[in-house]
């Protein structure tokens, strides 16, 4: 029933024009901003930490970001309407020559991320222009939304890898193929995870980009799709960043991964009302980590 729906809605959000979802955007996210109240506080207080924004800029902050994410939801429904002749019209696109200059190496390319923006989009604008996509995803906790979302990502030909199960076999393959392979890598990472301050407080950090760029001798391009004054879009894709090999495989993977997390940290930085400040994002404590050694050894061999 919830897949019906969802998809039913999909089909009248594409009935109406761009700017008709800023509005139901806007007014769903104040709705949201009032009523949620739990992941509200939780927003204000890890932004006031973070940030170091007294609390009524915090909240300011906050709810602008809850606007920005109401309005996600109504673009991700909006998948479908995208096209090659159309999605200039919404997302402009800074240094594609960079993906493309990658991709021509023959290793693939693993795209750093982040739950920034309409993230969803950032994956459109690549296949859009005809490049191989595919991502690593964490299932929902309703296996209808997943069912939907990856539904919606395919219809801008998206192909998605589920995290922690057998699918990361295949995003090995996708790479080796010579695709992009993107992480989304601002979440918690559980006890495997390495960590890393993150925004001023020690976080469980992914080293999935790290150990499949060093597996395949890929490189690392960071690339975000931003929100700009206007309700469109810009995709910033920064300069390839590469493993280094220094003689010890764990503190290298380790440092490559604090590399990545300073850029991650820098955009939301620059734009803390587009990124999702109620995750859950320092879920676990330092004290729960495995040993590295392990962790690293445990990721080498998924692929």
């Amino acid at each position: 029933m919830i897949y019906r729906c969802l998809m039913l809605l999909s089909r009248i959000v594409c009935c109406l024009p761009h700017s008709a979802l800023l509005v139901l955007g806007r007014g769903a996210g104040v709705l949201y901003y009032k009523f949620i109240k739990k992941q509200r506080e939780r927003a204000v207080q890890q932004m006031m930490e973070c940030l170091g924004m007294p609390e009524d800029e915090a909240r300011k902050t906050v709810r602008a970001s809850f606007i920005n994410l109401a309005t996600n939801v109504f673009e991700i429904l909006y998948m479908p309407h995208l096209n090659k002749k159309n999605f200039h019209k919404y997302i402009e696109i800074d240094h594609l020559e960079r993906m493309k200059d990658a991709l021509a190496e023959g290793h693939g390319v693993v795209v750093l991320t982040g739950h920034v923006g309409t993230w969803e989009w950032l994956s459109a604008a690549f296949t859009l222009s005809d490049l191989p996509v595919t991502a690593i995803a964490k299932p929902q906790p309703n296996e209808q939304y997943t069912r939907v979302l990856n539904d919606l990502r395919a219809t801008i030909n998206v192909e998605i890898f589920s995290r922690g199960t057998s699918e990361l076999l295949a995003a090995a393959r996708a790479l080796r193929h010579g695709k992009i392979l993107g992480f989304l890598a601002d979440q918690d990472a559980g006890p495997g995870g390495a960590f890393i301050d993150f925004l001023g407080k020690t976080a469980s950090t992914p080293m999935g980009p790290a150990v499949f760029s060093r597996k395949f001798n890929a490189p690392v391009l960071p690339a975000f799709i931003l929100r700009k004054p206007d309700g469109t879009h810009k995709v910033v894709i920064g300069e390839a960043m590469r493993y280094e090999d220094h003689g010890d495989t764990d503190k290298d993977l380790y440092d490559f991964t604090v590399r990545m997390t300073r850029i991650l940290e820098g955009i939301i930085k620059e734009n803390p009302t587009q990124w999702l400040w109620f995750q859950k994002r320092w879920n676990t404590p330092p004290e729960q980590k495995h040993v590295k050694h392990h962790t690293v050894k445990a990721e080498e061999e998924q692929p």
